[in-house]
């Protein structure tokens, strides 16, 4: 195939992800169904251990089975899951169900990412990952625009009706993987046919690589843990902000015929058509940065970005203890750079790993992730409770900051030198 042709097929598939359709409305979707906080971030709690146990698992099978077949077991659990939720009605459910999704997305994990680079390195290109990845997480967060703003507006008519949207639309990313060819480099790498015991020697060669263990501390355990948390507590803080502050959105409309124009205004009376445009703009954001993220790599650099950001969005986070309406601001901004964060943070990691068990190291990494994210979950819950979902993520913010501070005084997560290098060839 055409590295065109595969391109442009990845960039149909990211537009099918659809997961912005239930954003705005998930927790808010939980707590009417009587759930309490506790019990959200434990299955929460349940979907990061599943993780845990599964990731490893899952990228060995994925390399195994190779990576169409891994995305497209994933997508299928997922899609099921998405139905299932949208049905469920019991904790015990729930906390199944949430098992499921995750195994979902553990087939999923790493492999997209191992997909991509190594259909790229078929042509001699794997320096475009960035620039590829970036557009085509760009396509999923547009998407996502309109996904939100429906996702919104279905929420207010049914909590339901989101998680089926997206369940639909997902199920039609299924008829994009079945297209997709196997890289070649995949292929030749003999990843068919390793190992057990050879996969668990090609994880701690990469893991416990120098260039790589301050970058896994910083960026899966610090980082990712606390932005985590930042998309486990944005509809109920939004929800406190805006009624305490009596917000409302007033959005001039065309009059149609002849006629005084007319508005449409959102207020808290439609907290869920609210948190739709609000999700909607960030997506706006993280999708204009995403698509212009090689720009970002080259003037800014990875290791500016990587400094910056934790401490920006730790320092926003803690913040909001003392004024609340930064909380808007605090919230937007730690959900906005996520993605982006995660393209670049794609292209430095795969740059220093070979192809041979490429999704089994990558999954390593999210299971590194996961496991740091459990405690993170189960205390901010309980501080949620006893107290309120602002005081536990301003404490996450506090030690986001205090964290990246340590680390960045003992030792950089990320190499000065901008130079790659090939692991497969040595180059």
């Amino acid at each position: 195939m055409a590295i065109s042709g595969a391109v442009f097929k990845y960039y149909l598939y990211k537009a099918t992800e659809a997961v912005e359709f239930y954003r705005p409305i998930m927790y808010l979707y939980f707590l009417s169904q009587g759930l309490s906080f506790t019990q959200i971030v434990i299955i929460e709690a349940l979907y990061n251990l599943t993780t845990v146990l599964g990731e490893v698992p899952t990228g060995y099978v994925g390399d195994r089975i190779g990576r169409r077949n891994s995305l497209l077991v994933g997508s299928v659990l997922i899609t099921a899951t998405l139905v299932g939720i949208a049905f469920a009605s019991s904790f015990l459910v729930f906390a199944l169900l949430f098992i499921c999704w995750s195994l979902g997305y553990n087939f999923r994990s790493g492999t997209e990412d191992a997909w991509v680079y190594e259909t790229l390195t078929d042509v001699s290109a794997s320096d475009e990952f960035t620039r590829v990845r970036g557009r085509g997480q760009s396509i999923a967060l547009t998407t996502g625009v309109g996904a939100s703003l429906v996702g919104g507006y279905l929420g207010g008519l049914d909590l339901t009706y989101p998680f089926l949207a997206a369940a639909l639309f997902t199920g039609l990313g299924l008829l994009v993987i079945v297209t997709l060819d196997e890289p070649v480099t995949y292929e030749d790498s003999g990843s068919s046919e390793m190992g057990i015991r050879e996969a668990w020697g090609v994880v701690k060669q990469a893991v416990g690589q120098r260039r790589l263990r301050s970058f896994i501390v910083y960026y899966f355990v610090l980082f990712s843990a606390i932005t985590y948390l930042v998309f486990i507590f944005l509809q109920p803080i939004f929800e406190t902000v805006v009624t305490d502050l009596n917000m409302s959105l007033t959005l001039p409309l065309p009059a149609p015929g002849q006629g005084n124009p007319y508005t449409l205004t959102l207020s808290t009376d439609n907290v869920e058509t609210l948190l739709g445009v609000y999700y909607a703009a960030i997506n706006l954001v993280s999708a204009a940065i995403s698509y212009r993220i090689n720009f970002i790599e080259e003037w800014v650099g990875l290791r500016r970005w990587f400094i910056a950001i934790p401490l920006l969005v730790g320092g926003l986070l803690a913040a909001m203890v003392f004024v609340p309406p930064i909380a808007l601001v605090a919230l937007f901004v730690g959900w906005a750079c996520v993605e982006p964060t995660r393209v670049l943070a794609g292209q430095y990691v795969n740059d220093r790993i070979e192809t041979l068990g490429r999704a089994t190291v990558l999954s390593a990494m999210a299971m590194v992730s996961a496991i740091t994210v459990i405690p993170f979950q189960l205390g901010s819950g309980v501080i949620s409770d006893l107290v309120s979902p602002v005081i536990a993520l301003s404490a996450a913010g506090v030690i986001l900051v205090v964290g990246s501070i340590v680390i960045l005084l003992r030792e950089s997560p990320i190499e000065q030198s901008s130079i790659r290098s090939n692991p497969d060839t040595g180059t």
